[in-house]
């Protein structure tokens, strides 16, 4: 936490812990004792475990996101990540962070919209910029890959309605397919065109890297889907972070694990209730 306020650190933190809430702690500690094997009959694998999990860190992680100072949301797998809610946990910390703070002083007019651009650059173009594939992925532009995720406004940050990679719909919220009509239920996603046929391979890209690229490594093993090289990987900078690329002197209080940013505390509460949770995954 301390480097993530850097010039040469491209900081991001993975969602377990995003947002903060009246839960996480004792949430983490039976989820910290799974993954690195402990056993709660044993003291000190407790107390390793309990070492591990420090609350005043936790409830600052939200607030330095909203500060632009962590660049990016991501996640484990199956080691204290959840996959599948990268984008739900962004936007529920930006919700979080919203009541709690209130409007960002970068913000102008009656809107949120720098917010807004500041927590969806965490899981977009961020990223690509970071791992070099910026050029093709990451943001709608003109030339870059059309990987699309359309929302009914009332889902958005949940449950999409179409997901489309490369241009071809890859899944689609179906109803039964005996049905004379598409909206009968069972709704659930489906696999379309980007998943049969060669579409699968247009609609695929395996990144590698200009050295691998350029000596030929997809004919080489014989792939039928893209093959593109990662650029600019080695020269970019925190300053290269779209709306997230704050940097600032950060401590963090060994004994007490509370944060300061340029000498001032930085914590936040934790939530008793977040938004986009079991209300809208009735249907």
């Amino acid at each position: 936490m301390k480097v993530a306020g850097e010039h040469n650190i491209l900081p991001a933190s993975t969602n377990p812990t995003i947002p903060f809430t009246v839960n996480t702690e004792a949430e983490h500690m039976d989820m910290l004792m799974v993954c690195h094997h402990l056993d709660k009959s044993i003291k000190e694998d407790v107390q390793f475990a309990d070492s591990r999990i420090r609350p005043q860190t936790i409830a600052a992680e939200d607030t330095l996101h909203d500060m632009g100072i962590f660049s990016i949301t991501s996640s484990d797998s199956q080691a204290m990540g959840r996959v599948g809610e990268v984008i739900t946990r962004t936007w529920q910390t930006a919700d979080k962070n919203k009541k709690e703070f209130g409007r960002l002083k970068e913000e102008k007019g009656d809107n949120d919209n720098f917010r807004i651009k500041r927590y969806l650059s965490k899981y977009t173009i961020n990223p690509a910029i970071a791992h070099g594939i910026s050029e093709y992925v990451g943001s709608v532009e003109v030339g870059k890959v059309a990987d699309l995720v359309l929302w009914s406004p009332a889902f958005f940050g949940v449950k999409p309605n179409m997901i489309i990679k490369g241009g071809f719909i890859a899944l689609s919220q179906m109803g039964d397919a005996n049905a004379s009509i598409p909206t009968p239920q069972p709704v659930y996603y489906r696999e379309m065109f980007a998943h049969h046929g060669k579409a699968k391979y247009d609609a695929n890209i395996t990144f590698v890297s200009q050295a691998a690229y350029d000596k030929g490594i997809k004919e080489e093993l014989g792939l039928e889907r893209q093959v593109l090289p990662v650029k600019n990987c080695r020269n970019i900078t925190k300053k290269d972070m779209q709306f997230n690329d704050t940097t600032a002197h950060i401590e963090v209080n060994p004994e007490t694990y509370h944060v300061f940013v340029d000498g001032k505390e930085v914590t936040s509460k934790p939530a008793n209730k977040v938004s986009l949770a079991q209300l809208f995954s009735i249907f």
